[in-house]
């Protein structure tokens, strides 16, 4: 379990950083690389446009991926997703800019960027049911919760990279080339990954499987589509938080409030610490007390720290940004350090990689893709304290809040069985 377990996180930490240095590229340098002719509000909002796309790539994605992990095994993802997000990521880093090949420029970057949501679509799927479906069930939500750290770690490297760089080079050897090099060492870490993939074993729950399904995502449409809805509308807050901090409110405080981009980037790569740190904790919490009850908790969190966050960053204060978004992350991980475990109970084994990884990328969609425009939107409305995004990231909280209440607890189910409850159309 260690070693898969620990497969299963580096996998992740390396997919999510070529989807998290993108997000940090497109708050610091691709509105005037790639959309010179827009205005700098305007610029910024264009390339949160394209960083949007890679959410709305993600669903399908795990239509994709989900069909090839139900059908085929969980482990052929783990490699396909991976040589697909890696690709695109290095095309990135090598991808001309508006002022070589004029329009072609955001166009293609549009295109590499849908495909880097395509291949990280699948890999959240497969990676989770590898782990989970090979954990023992008293501590399925605490092997889960690696690969959920994952994301945490490649946060900090993507953004520890972007900082060194950021901090030794000038203004303009970071827009000429230095914002590339991040995206270059993509492709490294991504034959990494494949050497700590290719020795895995199948999952025993898939193996399990008399009957496969013939499209998988026919049949969770059909069979389990309000629980998909209801799973990514739950799961929309802890994307909205987790992008308004680590995105929106990185462009945000460097463009509004005068704030270094090396100091902001420094303010938010501790808190993802902190909470990539509180991740496994969250998930014990979890085995002992059930799935819901965490995220209930979380999500009411957010809801009542949303306004104090954006006050605290309005400050510009080091220190005091700090603890908004520590605060907000705090809230965030305490719901999805148990969503490894809980969105594959929900579902039978024979649909179980589509219908999780549908479920979680497409509260991405509804969380992820357009909180940086909106949040960008209303804050250019508003004074120097964005009371509005504040506004809009509680509605999602209470939003999301009402969504996990209707959903079941699942602690207690098997692996290879599925409660009629949640079945239910």
């Amino acid at each position: 379990m260690l070693r898969l377990a620990a497969a299963s996180l580096a996998g992740t930490a390396i997919e999510f950083y070529d989807f998290f240095v993108y997000g940090t590229a497109a708050a610091l340098v691709l509105g005037p690389l790639f959309f010179p002719t827009f205005s700098p509000v305007a610029g910024t909002l264009a390339a949160f446009g394209t960083f949007g796309v890679g959410f709305v790539a993600r669903p399908l994605g795990s239509v994709l991926f989900g069909h090839i992990g139900d059908r085929h095994g969980r482990r052929p993802v783990l490699v396909a997703s991976l040589l697909l997000t890696g690709a695109s990521t290095v095309a990135v880093g090598f991808a001309p800019a508006y002022d070589t090949i004029g329009a072609a420029a955001p166009v293609l970057l549009l295109v590499l960027r849908f495909l880097q949501g395509l291949g990280l679509g699948g890999e959240w799927g497969g990676a989770v049911l590898l782990t989970v479906e090979h954990a023992p069930a008293a501590r399925r939500g605490l092997w889960s919760s690696f690969p959920q750290v994952g994301p945490s770690l490649g946060f900090v490297l993507a953004n520890g990279v972007m900082l060194v760089l950021s901090a030794t080079l000038s203004d303009a050897q970071f827009a000429q080339w230095g914002w590339r090099v991040p995206f270059w060492a993509a492709g490294v870490l991504a034959v990494a990954g494949l050497w700590l993939r290719s020795s895995l074993a199948e999952s025993p729950r898939f193996l399990e499987i008399d009957v496969h399904a013939r499209v998988p995502f026919v049949d969770v449409v059909r069979d389990h589509r309000r629980l998909v809805l209801l799973t990514a509308g739950a799961l929309a807050v802890g994307y909205a938080v987790f992008y308004a901090v680590t995105t929106w409110s990185l462009a945000y405080a460097t463009e509004r409030l005068g704030v270094s981009r090396t100091v902001m980037l420094g303010c938010i790569m501790a808190a993802v610490v902190v909470k990539g740190s509180f991740t496994p904790l969250a998930a014990l919490l979890g085995d002992r007390y059930g799935r819901k009850p965490l995220c209930l908790a979380g999500c009411a969190a957010a809801a009542l720290w949303m306004f104090p966050m954006v006050a605290l960053l309005a400050t510009g204060a080091p220190l005091l940004m700090f603890l908004g978004f520590l605060g907000a992350l705090l809230a965030f991980i305490t719901m999805f350090a148990v969503i490894a475990a809980y969105l594959p109970e929900l579902y039978e084994p024979r649909v179980r990689c589509t219908g999780a990884a549908v479920g979680y990328n497409l509260g991405g969609v509804l969380g992820g893709g357009l909180t940086p425009i909106v949040a960008t939107a209303l804050a250019e409305r508003g004074g120097r304290v964005p009371w509005g995004v504040g506004a809009y990231l509680t509605g999602v909280a209470l939003f999301s809040l009402g969504c996990f209440a209707l959903l079941p607890e699942t602690r207690q189910v098997a692996m290879g069985e599925v409660e009629p409850a949640t079945a239910s159309r």
